[in-house]
């Protein structure tokens, strides 16, 4: 078995556990303990801080001490092979970022991090495959449909996990369920400066929706 493989492999086992993703942009490191419990304790399975948040991978490092043997955790908005080392001597597990950059993807499969690059065309989605992403992200899929994802899905390897990001919410995402194996969840499950006791009340609907 392949290192991506065994990346694909653990990403599904997350997608298992809980097809959510939860990105917390803009919180901050002493808010990050609560808000990641709140998660965790909600049944969520990976959580991502995005690298244009305060002080982001200092926030990676206590996640990944406080729950990094009960969900996958890493960073987003990763745009550079310097942010990839970075995230890697955190000892974090995931590495998602907005576009198909095949320096980034590359750099993050090769320290064994979990690469999730952000695609919306197949041909974005076989070049972020050929440089070693384990799973792809449809995004902004706002501006997309379930029925794109069934229309790639028809090309891309069946075995590629793809989530979709951007404009999920409790309401929308039954709608998607079939089409896609997760879900990313911006500002309608965190908002910089919301309390975990805020987070963990749309955590629960979160996952209420993806058990319909």
């Amino acid at each position: 078995m392949t290192t991506p493989d065994i990346q694909r492999d653990e990403l599904r086992d997350a997608l298992t556990r809980c097809p959510l993703v939860a990105i917390l942009r803009g919180i901050t490191p002493p808010e990050v303990d609560a808000v990641g419990d709140a998660l965790v304790d909600a049944g969520f399975s990976m959580i991502e801080v995005p690298l244009n948040s305060p002080d982001p991978f200092t926030s990676i490092a206590r996640l990944v001490a406080r729950l990094g043997d009960r969900a996958l955790v890493g960073a987003g908005t990763v745009l550079t092979v310097e942010d990839v080392a970075r995230l890697r001597d955190t000892g974090a597990r995931l590495m998602i970022s907005p576009n198909t950059n095949p320096a980034v993807i590359t750099a993050a499969a090769d320290a064994g991090l979990i690469a999730l690059p952000g695609y919306f065309t197949p041909s974005e989605a076989f070049v972020a495959l050929a440089a070693g992403a384990a799973g792809l992200k449809l995004f902004p899929a706002e501006a997309a449909s379930p029925s794109v994802i069934k229309a790639h899905r028809a090309v891309l390897p069946k075995d590629v996990p793809i989530l979709a990001v951007g404009g999920m919410t409790p309401d929308t995402i039954p709608d998607w369920r079939e089409a896609c194996d997760g879900f990313g969840l911006g500002s309608a499950l965190y908002k910089p400066g919301q309390d975990a006791a805020d987070v963990a009340r749309q955590a629960t609907r979160f996952v209420e929706a993806v058990a319909r």
